[in-house]
């Protein structure tokens, strides 16, 4: 193997590691599959030492050690991308060293990050929401503004994330939109009871993902990526309610809340 082989290990192993950190996997499996995918190319050694920002990979061959550090930013989680990468490198394990570093880039080229239309997230997620109104107990007209309220305000969160806006700025705008349009309700006494509408049109925010892998991380060990990842979702739940509490002021809702 030469220098400039081992070059592209590095470099394929740092592109798999923050593929893998910016579509939401966990520590665990991140360090995993770079250090699979290391030793399939032909690596002696693969060590992998990852930040909430950042990841740092060290390869090792006759005695030749390179180390690569790169920022990572942070992306929609997206599982079909992680399940695409663990395929790969399934396939590249079945080849000789040689063979499966000249396919390597190529199958990392011709990922696909196709998704759904964002029209139908929307009406989804405006689905998912009416449907936890349903079960506080709302009546059709609750259960219809909250769908209403949930859809725009995924589509607020869409446009905005579009643009490269802060995740906190997106989900305290998203918190704002979706908790107007449902106060609206309780302005004009809208169904048995509108409280159901403000408080299920914003459960599209509730970061349940992140704060998974956060416990998961910290309980294997992964404790600076485990707390980090604790204190985005605490900025992002802190941020979702400052945009709710705003819609309220906004409006001159004084009390707000499930009976």
């Amino acid at each position: 193997m030469t220098y400039e082989d081992q070059q592209r290990i590095t470099r394929l192993c740092v592109r798999c590691g923050l593929l893998l950190m910016q579509y939401g996997a966990e520590s665990t499996t991140i360090v995993d599959l770079c250090k699979r995918l290391g030793l399939s190319l032909g690596a002696g050694s693969v060590e992998c030492s990852l930040a909430f920002n950042g990841i740092t990979v060290t390869t090792i061959y006759n005695n030749r050690c390179i180390t690569t550090l790169r920022a990572s930013t942070t992306h929609v989680i997206n599982v079909n991308i992680i399940v695409q990468i663990q395929r790969i490198i399934l396939d590249l394990e079945k080849m000789n060293a040689s063979e499966a570093l000249e396919h390597a880039s190529e199958r990392f080229d011709e990922l696909d990050r196709s998704s759904y239309p964002f029209w139908l997230v929307a009406v989804m997620v405006g689905v998912a929401c009416a449907c936890f109104a349903h079960l506080a107990g709302g009546d059709v007209l609750v259960v219809s503004l909250t769908f209403l309220a949930g859809m725009c305000g995924q589509l607020v969160r869409y446009y905005m994330t579009k643009l490269f806006f802060n995740p906190f700025v997106v989900t305290g705008c998203t918190a704002f939109c979706a908790s107007v349009i449902s106060s609206l309700g309780l302005l004009v006494g809208f169904g048995n009871d509108p409280h159901i509408a403000i408080a299920s049109s914003i459960l599209l925010l509730v970061p349940s993902f992140p704060l998974i892998n956060s416990f998961s991380d910290m309980l294997k060990g992964y404790m600076n990526m485990g707390i980090g990842r604790f204190m985005f979702v605490i900025i992002l739940t802190l941020s979702a309610g400052i945009g709710i509490s705003l819609a309220l002021l906004l409006l001159q809702i004084r009390q707000w809340g499930i009976s």
